[in-house]
């Protein structure tokens, strides 16, 4: 699979669980700001904003630009050829040797 299609794929497949996580977390941290000692409204105003940057910026623009740049330079070998020997499985016949 080319790094492109891997990694649309990958945010295809995970961007509406981190958006509805990251919606919940920014949702909680920001009622802690109603409250009223001022460490805790900090600390979720802090942590709302963070989750917010997290969810958008970093796994929105950056992640994905930074592994199609890199590509398999970011796959350690023991994990490139286990994903060769799944595609393998999983281009053979059901019933050929070696499968299951």
């Amino acid at each position: 699979m080319a790094t492109r299609e891997a990694v649309a794929r990958g945010i295809r497949g995970t961007a509406s669980t981190v958006t509805s996580a990251a919606a919940v977390m920014v949702a909680v941290f920001a009622i802690f700001a109603s409250l009223r000692t001022i460490d805790i409204k900090q600390l979720g105003v802090g942590l709302a904003v963070a989750v917010l940057i997290d969810a958008t910026v970093i796994r929105g623009i950056l992640l994905p630009a930074v592994m199609t740049l890199h590509g398999a330079q970011l796959v350690p070998a023991q994990l490139a050829s286990l994903a060769a020997a799944a595609q393998r499985s999983a281009a053979a016949p059901l019933g050929a040797p070696g499968t299951r």
